[in-house]
């Protein structure tokens, strides 16, 4: 791994994986609407504007911690998500409530622990959030697992839901590196090897076994495709999908687009992880139709 680790090459690249996964989010989420499915069938855009939904609102949470800190640094994560949070962008009632109470004055630590009678939310909330997180650490994969572990805690604390957010940090480090992307499974072999054991992890060895199936239909059916919203119904096959189509965007959105399922939240970590290469940035046109990202954002990184 060779990538630049200058502040500001990782702020570009997390800027860059910023983008692929807002007009990912945004696309995907036009397919929610009955009238748009004859679109999606014929590979057509809908009109825009396309507005993105809590996606794209936590990954921008994400980036500003870490352009501020050069880390991510739990409390003020959970104070950024609460503060920005919308309840108007699609977020689960439970994040909602959550997100409510730490405006409130509440502990994230006791609020995300005590969700679903303590378990903690296995949901795909942190893995739909992380790629940039996983540019930021191109030349340093496992640092990026490691972070996306701790970045995941101040939501969802299943294991599950924390290793579905490290696969996809992980992910899209690996597609980051500047030499070129990896061969498909190169990345997902690369991806089983930072995370631990786990059903996400059995899904990603599944997934990995799938790489010569074209029909996306068919792994979706195996692998799930964020049906049931869960990391593990999620993470593998979006990843199949991002590892299929590296480098190349419209690819990767349309094949994941049209498995259907939760269609915002796989196109985000799919768009996510391919514009966080340097040949995956999403088409002008898209990011011309996608709604601008908030004024928030940081423009540089200053941590």
């Amino acid at each position: 791994m060779t990538a630049d680790s200058t502040l500001e090459s990782r702020f570009e690249r997390a800027l860059g994986s910023l983008r692929g996964l807002s007009v990912g989010d945004a696309l995907g989420s036009q397919f929610f609407v009955p009238a748009h499915y004859p679109l999606l069938k014929r590979r057509q855009l809908p009109d825009g504007p396309w507005q993105w939904t809590d996606d794209t609102e936590m990954a921008c949470s994400v980036l500003a911690v870490l352009a501020a800190h050069g880390r991510i640094d739990q409390d003020r994560l959970a104070r950024s998500f609460a503060e920005h949070h919308d309840f108007d962008r699609g977020y689960g009632p439970a994040v909602n409530r959550m997100l409510r109470l730490i405006r409130e004055g509440g502990d994230w630590r006791e609020l995300a622990a005590g969700l679903f009678n303590g378990q903690g939310s296995w949901g795909n909330g942190s893995a739909m959030r992380i790629a940039p997180l996983g540019a930021w650490y191109a030349d340093d994969p496992e640092q990026a697992t490691h972070q996306a572990e701790i970045s995941s805690y101040t939501t969802h604390q299943h294991r599950e839901a924390v290793v579905g957010s490290m696969a996809v940090a992980a992910a899209a480090a690996l597609a980051a590196d500047p030499a070129g992307p990896p061969t498909p499974a190169e990345l997902l072999d690369g991806v089983v090897a930072l995370v631990p054991r786990s059903a996400v992890g059995a899904g990603l060895r599944r997934a990995r076994d799938m790489l010569d199936y074209g029909d996306a239909g068919t792994v979706a059916a195996v692998l799930g495709c964020g049906r049931r919203t869960s990391a593990h119904d999620t993470v593998p096959f979006a990843l199949w999908s991002a590892a299929r189509s590296l480098g190349d965007y419209e690819k990767a959105f349309w094949t994941t687009a049209q498995a259907g399922g939760d269609v915002d939240t796989t196109c985000a970590i799919v768009g996510g992880v391919i514009a966080a290469g340097k040949a995956g940035a999403p088409p002008a046109e898209w990011l011309a139709r996608t709604e601008e990202l908030p004024g928030w954002v940081p423009a540089a990184a200053s941590g």
